[in-house]
């Protein structure tokens, strides 16, 4: 009995055992020109399983690089394509760059840091205060959502000013939610969720 830990390794594995096995007898046919008929022949198979790449416009072309590639690039033949280069095969993808965008408090979202930019120009008067109030009290539940042992409101009144560069203050007698209210609510949310309530009561049919 043969296991595949004993076999070869599939250099690529969509096109199965018996190609990779055609491809290694191929390398090893001394004429040129059986070696070259041969190489026609399994890329013709190589086709019937690749089905789903054949709108391609450079079906063709995959076919006859894959095999190149997975002869180990030992296979000599007059093929339609020269082999693709084997060193740029083997270069490491280059790393994509992350935009972060400078957030400065990733708990906080850069949702949260453009409306703090949005609500800075804002004209002054009540509406705005709402505002402001509004923005804080979420940047305290975003904070627990983060961080829930230590969090107090002249913190998060220190980073408001800091994120909106000194243009939103909150005065000190200004109170926001308790930390016990934004917790129960969070808590509540969880336990009402009617997605949660539908998967709860399917478990338990289920298990009926």
């Amino acid at each position: 009995m043969e296991y595949n830990s004993t076999r070869e390794k599939l250099i690529i594995p969509e096109y199965g055992r018996n190609i990779q096995k055609l491809i290694k007898y191929a390398v090893g046919v001394e004429d040129r020109q059986k070696r070259t008929v041969m190489a026609h022949l399994i890329v013709d198979i190589m086709s019937q399983a690749s089905t789903a790449q054949r709108e391609s416009g450079d079906f063709k072309r995959k076919l006859w690089d894959h095999m190149y590639i997975i002869s180990e690039f030992k296979l000599d033949v007059d093929g339609p394509y020269p082999p693709p280069p084997e060193d740029v095969l083997m270069e490491k993808p280059k790393r994509l760059p992350y935009k972060e965008g400078d957030i400065r408090f990733a708990h906080y979202g850069k949702n949260l840091e453009s409306m703090i930019k949005q609500a800075a120009d804002f004209e002054e008067g009540k509406e705005k205060e709402a505002l402001v109030l509004t923005i804080a009290n979420h940047m305290k539940k975003s904070y627990l959502n983060w961080n829930r042992d230590s969090v107090n409101d002249n913190m998060i009144k220190d980073h408001l000013e800091l994120l909106s560069q000194g243009k939103l203050k909150l005065g000190e007698n200004v109170e926001l939610n308790s930390t016990s209210e934004i917790l129960s609510k969070s808590r509540s949310k969880r336990k009402f969720d009617p997605r949660q309530q539908k998967n709860n009561k399917k478990r338990r049919q289920n298990h009926n």
